[in-house]
């Protein structure tokens, strides 16, 4: 069982759109959440520290956020959380936690959106099937 993680927040910059070696879409993107509270002393409201969210839509969904979605948008973004681990080329171990999303969209509190469907497009494996590294 795969614990599903909500992120509300805006994107960094635009998503950024590669494709793998065997031609599958994958979208990359960075969503900075950062908490906000009301001061009672000096009555005003003050943010926390951001947290940096890295994030990867794949497929024909990842073609659609790159499409749709811009930098500084606020988003709602839905998926699991998921260690990707490397080695640097200096033999170093590295880690990293990404979010791979299953939903996203714009947050329409702030914003809002004309829907229009995207045409159909058959593919031979479900998105987020094929996670090559990118």
């Amino acid at each position: 069982m795969q614990t599903t993680t909500v992120i509300s927040g805006h994107l960094t910059d635009s998503p950024e759109l590669r494709f793998t070696g065997q031609g599958t879409a994958v979208a990359k993107l960075t969503i900075a959440h950062n908490t906000r509270r009301f001061d009672e002393n000096s009555r005003q409201w003050v943010d926390g520290k951001t947290t940096f969210v890295r994030a990867t839509v794949w497929g024909r969904y990842g073609e659609n956020v790159a499409e749709t979605l811009t930098k500084g948008a606020h988003v709602l973004a839905v998926g699991r959380l998921e260690q990707r681990d490397w080695e640097t080329p200096d033999g170093q171990r590295r880690s990293s936690l990404e979010l791979v999303v299953d939903e996203i969209g714009p947050a329409l509190r702030f914003a809002t959106a004309v829907v229009t469907k995207a045409a159909r497009v058959e593919t031979t494996a479900p998105a987020g099937d094929e996670q090559a590294s990118v």
